[in-house]
């Protein structure tokens, strides 16, 4: 079996690199031949998380390759695709490029509200059901969680699982030291893009600062400025982050309520978990379901609660050892590789007739 691979971005995108690279290995173990044609390379989105864009000419040859490539696409059994395979070019293009072809999309971000919800009316009539339409003609939609399944089975899909975003439970290694020695470290990870949602904790922070001191680790956001609070940041590489986070106390993932969060993954959490930590979340979207309330980390809607949720953790190191290794377990029983790896397996076999 021939599987054309296209993702979003390349290794550097956190997306690409957890929903589809990661599973490359055990297809290609299991005897499918994997092809792979990223949209935007890594170079492309490290100038963009440096100068705000991709750059004109390097969009017109970025597309230029994907056109290319679906041009090619008869070739292969089943050709795999990370959200859409031509952001913004009318949906029809897009299906009459792929004709003849079975394809999966795979979504992991309410990309369809890029459209529906876009500032400009233009927009909204042209391409609000864009995502749609690509929608009712996969072979199998998957989705990282139930709110990207609801809008795959509105749209008309033909057949749709949900699949959360996981780690690799042997990449993830728990911490076991839950001792309160030397200053405790507060974790965030992810990129320059989505540190606003922390930046908008800066006063919860520097209030609990003021009372149980700690210092917050930022992994892969540039440098921040929250007054008050002890900050280190801390580059992204797929070599270090599992580390990083385990040599923290307490795992963050503040988001808005709003529907463009309501289609996260809460894969920040997982990491967390993973690495043996408790955690404090909004209780938005996903997170209600990957985190056991009081049973692997907290929930806070409120500064106030920020705060205090943290705190209660940070001082009480035998509560922190319950619902860390609590979230470790859970892990290990849903949200891992090594659980997901085979399903995503058999339901691309499905997809593509083998």
């Amino acid at each position: 079996m021939k599987i054309l691979f296209l993702p979003r971005f390349g290794q550097q995108g956190a997306s690409s690199r957890m929903r589809s690279y990661q599973y490359q290995p055990s297809f290609e173990a299991a005897g499918i031949e994997c092809s792979v044609s990223p949209l935007f390379a890594d170079g492309m989105l490290l100038n963009k998380y440096k100068d705000g864009g991709y750059g004109l000419f390097a969009l017109l040859a970025a597309y230029w390759q994907r056109c290319r490539a679906l041009m090619g696409a008869r070739q292969f059994n089943l050709v795999w695709i990370e959200k859409e395979a031509l952001p913004w070019w009318p949906a029809w293009f897009e299906k009459w490029m792929l004709r003849g072809v079975p394809y999966v999309l795979d979504f992991d971000d309410a990309i369809f509200h890029n459209y529906d919800l876009h500032r400009s009316q233009w927009s909204r009539r042209f391409y609000g059901r864009r995502i749609d339409r690509l929608m009712a003609g996969a072979r199998l939609v998957v989705a990282g969680n139930r709110y990207l399944a609801d809008r795959a089975i509105a749209a008309g899909a033909a057949h749709v699982e949900v699949i959360p975003t996981v780690v690799n439970s042997e990449r993830y290694l728990p911490k076991t030291d839950y001792s309160d020695a030397g200053a405790p470290r507060v974790v965030w990870i992810g990129s320059p893009s989505t540190a606003q949602y922390l930046l908008e904790l800066a006063e919860p922070l520097r209030e609990l600062a003021l009372r149980a001191p700690f210092v917050l680790r930022a992994i892969g956001a540039d440098a921040l400025a929250m007054p008050g609070v002890d900050i280190e940041c801390k580059p992204w590489t797929a070599a270090t982050e599992a580390a990083l986070i385990a040599e923290c106390e307490v795992g963050i993932m503040p988001l808005r309520d709003s529907p463009w969060e309501q289609g996260k993954c809460a894969y920040k959490l997982i990491q967390y978990m993973a690495c043996g930590l408790p955690t404090v979340s909004s209780p938005i979207g996903a997170n209600l379901d990957v985190v056991a309330n009081g049973a692997t980390g907290l929930f806070a809607e409120t500064p106030d609660a920020w705060a205090g949720q943290l705190e209660v953790l940070l001082r009480d190191g035998a509560l922190r050892k319950r619902l860390g290794e609590a979230g470790r377990l859970r892990v290990e029983a849903e949200y891992c590789l090594q659980r997901t790896a085979p399903r995503m397996l058999q339901l691309l076999k499905e997809a593509g007739g083998s």
